[in-house]
């Protein structure tokens, strides 16, 4: 029996992908609706984390903040206080020294921890085409590899010390935000001095400046007006904020990374949180006075 606790957008298709795989899935949301498509496919739904993972050699944790995943982990109703669980992985953002205060409170019940967040979004964990970054006991490694192998194509172990996959994870989502951020910004000045947007995506995308936002956002959601690549902006700017405070406590500066938090966060005050987070480009085109994109399709410039 495997654990999966966590149901929403990214947790229910990793879980999903498991079940599809043939592995008996032991389920927990506190949102009904989340767990009723797996209980359709042959999921047990449990009352709380501590039923879900008990008994478990692995459990599974997907959730939306270091204050849930820590509840989930070592609170009351926490995985902390089953019995048999062999090791917790963690596959939540929640920055290094929250998986390490949850590492440390499960080790001391004698349940390993694998710090282990993805990276691919919504769409990917539909695909199985995410990327996990793992940090933690080898050996507890090797024996979660094959079920995180199901839920991710790309699996990584960064090294024994938890915490160095958030890192990894944090150091892509600004190098990804940074990208989105200045893509956006880019293409509503040469929009607004006269270029075809699909023109100017296709040129990008075969030169120097591509990026994951002009590879794939622009061409599915930014283009034909959409937005709906699966982000939430709220998401992407609690990623960005937790990169920031990491580079505090290590003592290295991030100018650029703080622009890019102050700019996610503008977005926040404006009520996007809910919004996907390709919607930031929507903000920018306001204050340029242009729109990028429209009347459908997607990149399709070439002559």
């Amino acid at each position: 029996m495997i654990g999966f606790i966590g149901c929403g957008a990214m947790g229910a298709p990793m879980a999903e992908r498991l079940i599809d795989a043939g592995h008996a899935l032991r389920v927990f949301d506190p949102n009904p609706a989340a767990v009723a498509p797996l209980l359709a496919r042959g999921a047990t739904v449990a009352g709380s984390p501590r039923e879900a993972a008990r008994g478990c050699a692995v459990a599974f944790a997907c959730l939306p903040s270091p204050e849930v995943s820590e509840r989930v982990a070592l609170g009351p109703d926490g995985v902390a206080g089953c019995e048999g669980l062999g090791i917790h992985v963690e596959m939540s953002t929640i920055g290094s020294a929250a998986v390490k205060r949850i590492a440390a409170g499960l080790a001391a019940r004698g349940i390993a921890t694998l710090d282990a967040p993805v990276s691919g979004g919504p769409r990917g964990a539909r695909a199985g085409t995410l990327s996990t970054m793992v940090s933690g006991d080898r050996a507890a490694f090797d024996q979660a590899k094959p079920l995180l192998g199901t839920i991710a194509r790309n699996v990584f172990y960064i090294g024994a010390a938890p915490g160095l996959g958030q890192v990894t994870k944090l150091a892509n989502n600004m190098i990804s935000a940074a990208g989105m951020a200045a893509a956006f910004e880019a293409a509503a000045m040469a929009v607004k001095a006269g270029v075809d947007a699909r023109t100017l995506i296709d040129t990008v995308n075969a030169s120097t400046g591509r990026n994951s936002a002009t590879l794939d956002k622009f061409p599915a959601s930014v283009l034909p007006r959409t937005f709906d690549y699966g982000g939430k902006l709220s998401t992407m700017y609690k990623d960005v904020s937790l990169c920031l405070e990491e580079a505090r406590a290590l003592n290295v500066p991030m100018w650029v990374g703080a622009n890019v938090v102050n700019l996610w966060f503008h977005a926040m005050t404006q009520g996007r949180g809910d919004d996907d987070y390709t919607t930031l480009i929507q903000m920018i085109e306001d204050w340029a006075g242009v729109t990028v994109g429209g009347n459908g399709g997607d990149a399709s410039g070439r002559t």
